[in-house]
């Protein structure tokens, strides 16, 4: 799939797991994604950014509470867009993807990302589609180099692999019917997806140890778990280093307010 192919579904996930949410807290909201940063709350800037990208048909916002959200006056324009349409969620976030994936209403091709990924731009968007080859899925990527570049110094969950570390962007792309059974496996194992030992665990001790002694690419890696998957799997590689950057915690809100208002994205 590349960028000449328009009419994606962009699925935005702005729900919260059970319980109190620190971040939310901290910035006395009840929702993570109505937290402002620089002046705009998180989920605004992410569905402006989609709203831009000329490949993304419609976007469709997943949360437990779409009635907050509609209701916040600061997302009025979101909920006049006919582009945009606001979907309850499930408790699980790979099982909601999965329902959407599975809804014939929706279906593939399916853009995946999150709320707090307030460093997406539309320009991004294009680059990540044009990246997302004829794979069942595709995940997106900053290599560490370059993320250190954009933003100085910065604590990630670095994947470690044989051509260097790389963190997670926030942005998937599902095309292919192996998707499936890739959500399926999510669903399994959602809850390690924070620990790099306990989620490689999952696809066996030949590709852990592998792994762990970096022996594979970045591409190697993500092919060889596809193949665990039954999805064929690749990564793409984003030129902007600081789609590195989510809002986890205050400080990564403090730099993404930095870099936004610096006007450095």
């Amino acid at each position: 799939m590349t960028d000449a192919s328009p009419g994606w579904t962009a699925l935005v996930l702005a729900g919260q797991r059970p319980g109190v949410d620190p971040m939310a807290a901290h910035f006395g909201t009840e929702m993570k994604a109505l937290i402002p940063v620089a002046g705009e709350l998180m989920l605004g800037r992410v569905l402006m950014a989609l709203i831009d990208a000329p490949q993304v048909a419609r976007i469709i916002v997943l949360a437990q509470n779409t009635l907050q959200l509609r209701a916040h006056r600061d997302l009025a324009w979101a909920v006049e867009e006919p582009k945009i349409a606001f979907r309850v969620s499930g408790p699980t976030i790979s099982g909601s993807v999965l329902a959407a994936v599975e809804d014939p209403d929706i279906g593939l091709p399916l853009l995946v990302t999150t709320a707090d990924n307030v460093m997406l731009t539309p320009a991004t968007v294009g680059e990540f589609v044009a990246g997302a080859e004829a794979r069942d899925v595709s995940v997106a990527f900053v290599e560490r180099g370059n993320l250190q570049r954009a933003v100085g110094p910065n604590k990630r969950t670095w994947l470690t692999f044989r051509d260097g570390a790389f963190t997670g962007a926030n942005l998937f792309a599902l095309t292919g019917p192996g998707a499936f059974s890739a959500l399926r496996f999510w669903e399994k194992v959602e809850a390690d997806r924070k620990s790099v030992l306990r989620l490689a665990a999952h696809f066996g001790p030949v590709l852990m140890v592998r792994l762990l002694l970096r022996r594979m690419t970045l591409v190697e890696a993500l092919a060889a778990a596809g193949r665990k998957l039954g999805a064929s799997a690749a990564p793409v590689v984003l030129s902007d280093g600081r789609m590195g950057v989510d809002v986890d915690k205050p400080a990564d809100h403090a730099l993404a307010e930095r870099l936004l208002q610096d006007g450095s994205a």
